[in-house]
């Protein structure tokens, strides 16, 4: 009688990926779905300081003007007369949003008038300007 040795055959082990591509989905799902509540102008500003500055939470339309000249809306550069057209359209989708505008503290103050006047031609009665807090720190920003 001649024995038969049974060898076991190996297992073919495997990673199921599933899970993992599940999960890496929802993450990418809840990126885009907080994107789009993130609103920034498009550019760093430094922002002047003052004593009586307040954080405007409710603010959704940003116009940045930098130390060259350049204005910033929703991350596109804007000629200054565009600057009412953009902002009509983003107040049609946004008819209560306030516009801040964020100016460089190098930024001329001529042109600074000039983006509250577009903004409020625009039809936007609450324009504010964006300032750091007295002796807050003096980094670069890019929100209120």
């Amino acid at each position: 009688m001649k024995i038969r040795r049974h060898s076991a055959q190996p297992e073919d082990v495997h990673i199921d990926l599933a899970p993992m591509l599940d999960f890496f989905l929802n993450l990418l799902i809840f990126f885009i779905i907080s994107a789009a509540f993130v609103s920034e102008a498009g550019i760093k500003v430094h922002r002047p300081s003052a004593k009586t500055a307040s954080k405007v939470d409710n603010a959704s339309i940003f116009v940045a003007i930098s130390a060259a000249g350049e204005i910033y809306v929703d991350r596109q550069h804007v000629d200054i007369r565009l600057l009412r057209t953009t902002l009509e359209r983003l107040r049609a989708q946004k008819p209560q949003a306030p516009v801040v505008i964020q100016a460089d503290r190098d930024a001329h103050a001529g042109l600074v008038v000039e983006a509250m006047d577009q903004a409020r031609l625009a039809g936007v009665q609450d324009v504010a300007i964006a300032a750091m807090p007295a002796g807050a720190e003096t980094a670069p920003s890019s929100a209120p």
